[in-house]
């Protein structure tokens, strides 16, 4: 690291101080004086809406390769009044984990992301630097009949994945990747490095699916791993509007939460290259066409399922179906890179009754038509979501939800003017979806991150006001989270504008 400043060799030096002498940090230590400084800092920031020369950077950024690098972080930034923000894939979608107004630091844990999968006892051990590709390679490297329940973007670090909540096409039959989470060992803000026994049940609790990064910093999670049969059934299934397929999404809405916990058929709304409006049936089905077909005839006829439209594959095959790198080796999976980026902002909802016609109509014919690139995930609920209780980890949005949206608009340009032009549609959008969507609180899921739906105060916030979007992340869980913040780290010294608060 090339330092001059004072501030920068005190830093360097409590680092030393505090870690493995025999894994000496200094060269994994970065300052903005330092040649390799911003390739590292621009190296996983996936939302180019962040990616300005006037967007603030980190003093220092470390890419420890040893947990005690990672305690000695903690240690010194409290020493030395730096915030921390932690960097597992890049992927927050408000620039959380590399973004901040006061003086910070970047911890980059992309360097610890060992997996050790032992399939004699259905668990793997996967460091948080880890993205969801690499745990998917190498489960599939041990089984082909075992798979995990997260998500279908390859090169989501599992750090900030997993804390999150983490859902994928087998949610409907395991829940989500916090719901099969069965240790964690994270640093707390005094630099000890816990595991669930010795942070207790209550912190293990609210960092499955409460945000880790409120909490301390997570080194590793240890998961469950799910059976999955040999042969699962893809299909994607293109429908225009003059087939009717306005009726068709009206009436998935109708039954896609019901089916089968075997059956996963997700809808995306957005224009195809010739800026033409024809939705998207994507599924994933946990067995072979043969059982597929006469599932789908009877409980979804009008989307008109053949034969010819399935395809049948392994699972790990399917999550390089899902992740846009069908027909390619699974190697694709250990590339951290191929994720397109882009500048984009995004939203989420839950429905808990299908939306009328009229108003799909309204937003796929009208509203649609005023931006670019506009697109809408429906992802249905249902089978074992409904099962577990709300309160059974942080994140609460069970029982009583069809479908979950993702609300995303992309665009090219670079600049303020065009963030205005764009994140303004949204916002209408969204403003527009209020009556059709839940209520008391208008639910929204942490992962998609929202600042529009409130931020904390630079120092401390209230209860009062951090409820405002916490009560719509965790609904009634948001109390428990409180109450686990103000224990473990009572100064609020891990801290963001959405994190939990402490109170006093």
């Amino acid at each position: 690291m090339a330092t001059s400043n004072p501030i920068n060799e005190t830093f360097l030096q409590c680092l030393s101080s505090n870690s493995d002498p025999s894994i000496p940090i200094s060269k994994l230590v970065y300052s903005p004086n330092n040649s390799s400084y911003l390739a590292i800092y621009n190296s996983s920031i996936q939302n180019l809406r962040f990616l300005s020369s006037d967007t603030p950077k980190p003093q220092f950024i470390i890419t420890p390769s040893d947990a005690s690098h990672v305690k000695a972080a903690v240690i010194c930034s409290r020493v030395h009044g730096l915030q921390i923000r932690v960097r597992s894939g890049g992927h927050d979608y408000e620039g959380l984990s590399y973004v901040s107004k006061i003086p910070f630091i970047i911890i980059d844990v992309s360097n610890l992301r060992a997996i050790s999968i032992n399939i004699s006892d259905n668990s793997a051990w996967v460091q948080a630097g880890a993205t969801i590709g690499e745990v998917y390679y190498r489960i599939a490297e041990k089984s082909r009949i075992h798979g995990f329940p997260a998500g279908l973007c390859l090169t989501l670090g599992v750090g900030g994945h997993f804390s999150g909540g983490g859902y994928g096409t087998l949610m409907r039959k395991y829940g989500l990747a916090a719901d099969n989470i069965i240790d964690a060992v994270l640093v707390d803000v005094n630099g000890r490095i816990l595991n669930r026994e010795s942070m207790g049940e209550d912190l293990f609790w609210a960092i499955r699916g409460g945000g880790g990064a409120s909490f301390g910093v997570i080194l590793s999670w240890k998961i469950r791993l799910v059976p999955v049969p040999p042969t699962v059934t893809v299909f994607r299934l293109v429908r225009t509007l003059e087939e009717g397929a306005i009726d068709l999404v009206h009436r998935w809405q109708e039954i896609a939460s019901n089916l089968h916990e075997d059956l996963f058929v997700r809808v995306i709304l957005g224009f195809d290259k010739n800026k033409t409006m024809n939705p998207l049936f994507i599924s994933l089905f946990l067995g072979g066409a043969d059982k597929l077909l006469p599932l789908m005839n009877e409980s979804f006829p009008e989307l008109g399922l053949e034969r010819k439209d399935c395809m049948e594959m392994s699972w790990i095959e399917s999550m390089l179906y899902f992740g846009g790198q069908e027909n390619k080796s699974l190697e694709v999976l250990l590339d951290r890179n191929i994720q397109d980026r882009r500048i984009y902002k995004a939203k989420s909802d839950y429905v808990k009754e299908p939306i009328p016609k009229s108003v799909l109509e309204s937003v796929l014919m009208k509203s649609f038509y005023e931006v670019e690139q506009p697109v809408m995930i429906l992802s249905p609920y249902g089978g074992r979501m409904s099962e577990i209780a709300e309160s059974e980890i942080p994140f609460p949005h069970r029982k009583g939800n069809l479908y979950k949206i993702q609300y995303l608009v992309y665009w090219k340009e670079s600049g303020t003017e065009a963030s205005i032009q764009h994140i303004g549609w949204m916002r209408r959008l969204y403003s527009y979806m209020t009556p059709y969507v839940s209520k008391s609180p208008r639910e929204a899921y942490l992962s998609y991150r929202d600042l529009d739906l409130g931020r904390n105060n630079i120092g401390n916030t209230s209860y009062e006001q951090a409820s405002v979007w916490g009560l719509k992340y965790f609904k009634n869980n948001f109390e428990r989270l409180v109450q686990v913040k103000t224990k473990v780290d009572p100064n609020n010294f891990f801290r963001d504008e959405q994190s939990i608060p402490a109170t006093t």
